[in-house]
C-alpha cells in the first residue's frame, strides 16, 4: 500500500477516535435524572375491589314501647341468645290494668241494657205501658157496648137521654185515653229502639276500649318474636319510656348483611354472585366469606366520596360479626392467568387514556437513556398491578415515578430496576 495513503488512513482513524471521544464527553456532561425502572413480567391477576362497609342483620326485629310508662323488670342481657316467646322485659301497666277492669264492668252493664232494649225495654216498664193500654181499650170496648145498648133502649123509651149522654161522654173520654196511651206505647217503643241502637254503639265502643287496654297490658310483656340474638338493649330497669321509644333489637345473626360502600369508578365491574371477603380490625386473624347480592342502582354522597351501596350476604356461623360494626370488604370479580403485568404506579392517566414511559437505552451505550411516552391498553387490575393488553412488549423497561416529573424525551439514568 502506498505510504501516503496509509498515513492518511491512520490520520483519519485518529481524528474519528478524537471526535467520538469528544462526542461521548459532551453527551456525558449532559445531566440525566436518576430514576427507578421496572420490567413487566407475566403473572396471574385477580381483579378485586376493596372498600369499607357496615354489618347489618338481614331480618331484624325491633321492639318499641307502645305506651308511656316505666320499665319494671328486665330479664335478659345484651348479646344473649333467646328463644321465640321468651319474656325479655316487663313494663309497668298498673294504670292500664285498672282501666281494663273498669271497662269490663261497664261492658257488663251495657250488655245488660242492650239485652233489655232488644227484648222491648225493661220488663216492668214495658208491662205497665202495655197494661195501661189494654185497660183503656177494655174500658172503651165496655162503654161502646153500653152506648149501643142504651141507644136501643132509648129508642124503645126504656132509657133516658141523660143516661145515653152520660155514657157518650164517658166513651169519648175512654177513646181519648186509648189514643193517648197508644201514643205513649209508640213513644216507649221508639225509645226502646233508640236505646237498643245506643246500646249497641256503646257496647262496640267499650269493646274497642277493652281491646286497646288489653293490647296495652299485653304490650307490657315484651317477648322474643323469633329465636335469635338480642344485640341491642338500650333501656334499664326504672327507665321512663315514651310511645315509640326503642326497647330492644334482635335477629338471627348466623347470616348477616354487609353494606359495602363502593367508590363510583369501581361500580361498573360489579356483578351479583361474586365472592366477597370481609375482615374486621377487632379480629385481625379472622375473615368471613360471602357473596354479592344487590348491585347499587344509584350513587350517594358519603362524606367526600361518591359511592354506591353494595349489599353482600355473609356467613357468620360463630356469631362473631356484630350489627353496626365497621369492616373492610374485598370483592374478587375476575381472574386472568399468565398476563403481562405492570405496576399501577408506572401507569399514568391522561384524557381517558393510560400510558407509560418506556426506557429507551442510549444507542451509544454510555449509561444514559431516553423516555418514550407510550399509550397502552389495560385489562383487569389488582391492588398493585394492571394487565397490559397492548402497547408494551416483554423485555421493555418502564419508568417508575419519583421526585422528578417524567416527560417524553427526557434523559434519564436508571439507577435501580425492580421486578414487577
Amino acid at each position: 500500500m502506498d505510504r501516503r495513503l496509509r498515513n492518511r488512513i491512520v490520520i483519519f482513524l485518529v481524528l474519528a477516535g478524537v471526535f467520538a471521544y469528544f462526542l461521548v464527553w459532551v453527551i456525558g456532561r449532559k445531566p440525566g435524572v436518576k430514576i427507578l425502572a421496572v420490567m413487566p413480567v407475566r403473572e396471574n391477576l385477580i381483579s378485586s375491589i376493596t372498600s369499607n362497609g357496615k354489618v347489618e342483620p338481614i331480618s331484624p326485629y325491633v321492639m318499641r314501647a307502645q305506651l308511656d310508662t316505666f320499665v319494671e323488670k328486665i330479664l335478659v342481657t345484651e348479646g344473649q341468645k333467646v328463644k321465640k316467646g321468651q319474656l325479655l322485659m316487663e313494663l309497668n301497666v298498673n294504670a292500664a290494668a285498672a282501666q281494663l277492669a273498669d271497662a269490663r264492668s261497664k261492658l257488663l252493664r251495657a250488655q245488660d241494657d242492650l239485652r233489655a232494649a232488644r227484648a222491648g225495654g225493661r220488663a216492668d216498664e214495658a208491662a205497665k205501658v202495655t197494661a195501661d193500654l189494654a185497660k183503656a181499650e177494655a174500658e172503651e170496648d165496655r162503654l161502646q157496648r153500653n152506648h149501643d145498648a142504651l141507644a136501643r133502649l132509648a129508642a124503645q123509651q126504656a132509657a133516658t137521654k141523660q143516661d145515653l149522654a152520660a155514657n157518650a161522654l164517658a166513651l169519648a173520654n175512654a177513646k181519648a185515653d186509648v189514643t193517648r196511651l197508644i201514643a205513649v206505647k209508640e213513644e216507649f217503643d221508639r225509645q226502646v229502639r233508640l236505646e237498643a241502637e245506643r246500646g249497641e254503639l256503646q257496647v262496640q265502643q267499650i269493646l274497642s276500649e277493652i281491646a286497646a287496654l288489653e293490647d296495652k297490658v299485653k304490650d307490657g310483656r315484651i317477648v322474643a318474636p323469633v329465636d335469635g340474638t338480642l344485640y341491642s338493649l338500650p333501656v334499664r330497669t326504672g327507665d321512663f319510656v315514651k310511645v315509640g321509644d326503642l326497647l330492644a333489637e334482635m335477629a338471627d345473626l348466623h347470616k348477616v348483611r354487609v353494606r359495602a360502600f363502593i367508590d363510583e369508578p369501581d361500580l361498573g365491574g360489579l356483578e351479583t354472585g361474586e365472592p366477597v371477603t370481609v375482615t374486621w380490625d377487632a379480629l385481625p386473624n379472622r375473615s368471613w366469606a360471602g357473596t354479592t347480592e344487590v348491585i347499587p342502582k344509584e350513587v350517594v354522597q358519603r362524606g367526600a366520596r361518591s359511592v354506591g351501596e353494595l349489599l353482600c350476604s355473609v356467613n357468620n356461623d360463630k356469631l362473631e360479626l356484630l350489627p353496626n360494626i365497621n369492616v373492610d370488604v374485598r370483592i374478587n370479580s375476575k381472574e386472568h392467568k399468565n398476563v403481562l403485568a405492570v405496576p399501577r404506579g408506572a401507569v399514568a392517566y391522561d384524557g381517558g387514556n393510560r400510558y407509560v414511559y418506556v426506557v429507551e437505552p442510549n444507542q451509544l451505550g454510555v449509561g444514559k437513556a431516553r423516555l418514550e411516552k407510550r399509550e397502552i391498553k389495560v385489562g383487569i387490575a389488582d391492588a398493585s398491578d394492571y394487565e397490559v393488553v397492548s402497547g408494551l412488549r416483554e423485555g421493555e423497561m418502564v419508568a417508575l415515578p419519583g421526585d422528578a416529573e417524567l416527560h417524553d424525551g427526557m434523559t434519564v439514568q436508571v439507577v435501580k430496576t425492580n421486578a414487577s
